[in-house]
Order: structure tokens, then C-alpha cells, then sequence
């Protein structure tokens, strides 16, 4: 069990990430990050980080940008600040006024339909995913 008071990670304004980050328990950020983000516990995205890549936590706080999708079970929040370019899957969702959004949501407390929901969004994805098709020629 993680100590979800104390912030494990950060990343601090001015900082920059090339690359995907995995942290243990919480984590800060505020810079900026060209990758995906996993943390096993909470992400708090402050209003000047950017971040262009999936974000995956068991809760998110959005701050800032987002541009890419973000995987919460146990919530995500989008504050005023924050504008996310991508889709969202929690059981909780929390969206206050003047928030950019363009993307998917799926918001389900029921833990059977969110697992379902969850495996076909990342079913669909997966085929989204593959561009190139091949044809099999007799």
C-alpha cells in the first residue's frame, strides 16, 4: 500500500520528459512529458504541465493539457484550466465550466460494466490503432 498524502514524483515547472514515465504511488506533474505517464496511484496534472501521451492512474486531476487518453478507475477531474485531446475512462468523472474536451467518455461506477466497457474501448482502439491492412492474395 502506497501513502497517497505524500507526493512519490515530480515533475517540476520548466522540466522536460522525452519518453514514457512510470512512477510508484503519486505523482505531480508540471512540466512537460512526450510519453505516456503510469502511476499505481493518483497523477496531478498542474495547469502549466502539457503532456502528449496516455495517462494512466488510479485517479487524474487535470490541470493542464492532455493530448491523448487518460485510464482512471477510481475518477478523473477536469479543472477549468485543462483541455484534454482524447478519450476518458473512470467510474467517476468530474468536469467543472470553461473545460476544452474532445474525445470519448466512459464513466461507469459498476464495476462488471466498467470492466467491459473498458475492454471493448481498448478492443476498439487496438484495431483503430493498426493503419496498415494487408491483403492475402490467393
Amino acid at each position: 500500500q502506497h501513502d497517497e498524502v505524500s507526493i512519490n514524483t515530480v515533475v517540476g515547472l520548466g522540466a522536460s520528459v522525452s519518453g514514457n514515465l512510470k512512477v510508484s504511488g503519486f505523482a505531480r506533474i508540471d512540466g512537460d512529458i512526450d510519453g505516456d505517464i503510469e502511476a499505481t496511484g493518483r497523477i496531478m496534472i498542474g495547469e502549466k504541465a502539457r503532456i502528449r501521451g496516455n495517462v494512466s492512474a488510479l485517479s487524474v486531476i487535470v490541470g493542464g493539457v492532455v493530448i491523448g487518453d487518460i485510464v482512471a478507475p477510481e475518477g478523473v477531474q477536469l479543472l477549468a484550466t485543462s483541455s484534454v485531446i482524447g478519450d476518458l475512462v473512470t467510474k467517476r468523472v468530474r468536469v467543472e465550466d470553461q473545460v476544452l474536451f474532445h474525445g470519448y467518455c466512459i464513466a461507469l461506477e459498476n464495476e462488471t460494466s466498467f470492466s467491459d466497457a473498458q475492454r471493448l474501448w481498448q478492443d476498439v482502439k487496438a484495431i483503430r490503432s493498426k493503419s496498415v491492412f494487408t491483403k492475402v492474395s490467393d
